[in-house]
């Protein structure tokens, strides 16, 4: 059924299964769904909610997100805002992008210029909207690093706003629109800061030891598309990689995020550890603090690679990742999460923190 009228409400349906609209392949129907391609058109379809009572849910790439199998009970309003716009002060590069621009596109965009500053985000699906929220990060790289501001409505006053990256409240993968002020704001262009002629980041070490492996010769001479090319490459190895032809693809990629623990809880942690295994892989990271293996942690629970459970399972190239294997079911990948935070705790006495977000499921 269309129910069209006029400005937002022209894209404006029912009942549309959520599904497709996934990396994950799962999600019942939004009771309503359209399209904005404006920032008009989000304040116009935050107003039409609002007036019926109904629940808002913004929709971006669908890649970071679980959909309950009843679906969502209000409107589902999916981000389809375009456009990129560059302005250059001598060897910086401010580059403005709308939230509905697909990420990797963008990025693929910027290293084809020779800017550096996002190189080693390559592959990560999704929108430009998500990544101040998540802080995306990867191969020891995050957007916080080359973030300047962002510009959304903020729903407290529908006023349109601008916010600067010392008001972001980056952390690790996280920020103030995914903590304190989550569904606050709804993001409609962000503005990075990348510089020209800039040297590729090269800090990680499965990412240094890939390009030594593969030939590369000296790494401090590579060019940015040979990091993008590899960090490509070693996505695609682990199934972190949309691609249809590719089962173990069909997730929402890292299910959970690599905790990051004190000093003394490490020492509880690895003690523990040792009744397991003789090593635990440890990262250390600001302030004294100490990141884990998320994926190491549920192996060593007992949960291992290409394990099913119904009709989801465990990617057979990455035990981070929970996959749809064709038939599943939300219900059944929660039930998945829940049986490994629960491994994990019992074992390490470590707590699991999900990175999607759930939606449509009640509180």
């Amino acid at each position: 059924m269309h129910i069209s009228q006029s400005g937002f409400e022209d894209s404006l349906t029912d009942n549309v299964i959520l599904a497709p609209f996934t990396t994950l392949g799962i999600g019942g129907p939004a009771r309503f769904f359209a399209e904005a391609k404006s920032a008009e058109d989000l304040a116009e379809g935050v107003s039409w909610a609002r007036a019926r009572g109904i629940p808002l849910f913004v929709l971006g790439g669908g890649s970071n997100i679980v959909v309950s199998d009843d679906g969502f009970p209000g409107l589902v309003l999916r981000v389809s805002l375009r456009g990129v716009t560059t302005r250059v002060e001598d060897d910086i590069v401010f580059v403005t992008a709308s939230a509905g621009e697909d990420w990797d596109s963008l990025v693929a965009f910027c290293v084809n210029n020779n800017w550096a500053g996002v190189e080693c985000l390559s592959g990560i699906p999704g929108l430009v909207g998500a990544t101040p929220v998540q802080n995306v990060g990867a191969y020891g790289q995050d957007v916080s690093e080359s973030f300047v501001s962002l510009e959304a409505l903020d729903l407290t006053d529908d006023n349109a706003v601008t916010i600067g990256a010392g008001e972001c409240r980056f952390g690790y993968r996280t920020s103030r629109f995914k903590t304190a002020d989550r569904e606050r704001f709804i993001i409609t262009r962000v503005t990075y800061r990348l510089i020209a002629n800039g040297r590729p980041a090269l800090r990680y070490p499965e990412l240094r030891r890939y390009l030594t492996d593969q030939g590369t010769g000296n790494l401090d001479n590579l060019a940015l598309k040979d990091v993008r090319e590899a960090v490509l490459a070693i996505r695609k190895r682990k199934a972190m990689v949309i691609d249809a032809a590719d089962p173990d693809s069909r997730s929402v990629g890292s299910f959970f995020v690599n905790p990051v623990v004190t000093v003394d809880e490490f020492d509880r942690i690895k003690t523990r550890a040792l009744r397991i295994s003789q090593d635990i892989p440890a990262f250390p990271v600001d302030r004294g603090m100490i990141k884990l293996s998320a994926a190491w942690l549920i192996e060593q629970s007992g949960i291992k690679r290409g394990q099913s459970f119904g009709g989801v399972g465990v990617s057979t190239r990455h035990s981070l990742a929970i996959i749809n294997r064709g038939s599943g079911t939300a219900r059944e990948v929660v039930a998945l999460a829940e049986e490994m935070k629960s491994r994990v705790r019992d074992a390490f006495g470590v707590e699991l923190i999900p990175e999607p977000v759930f939606v449509g499921f009640s509180a």
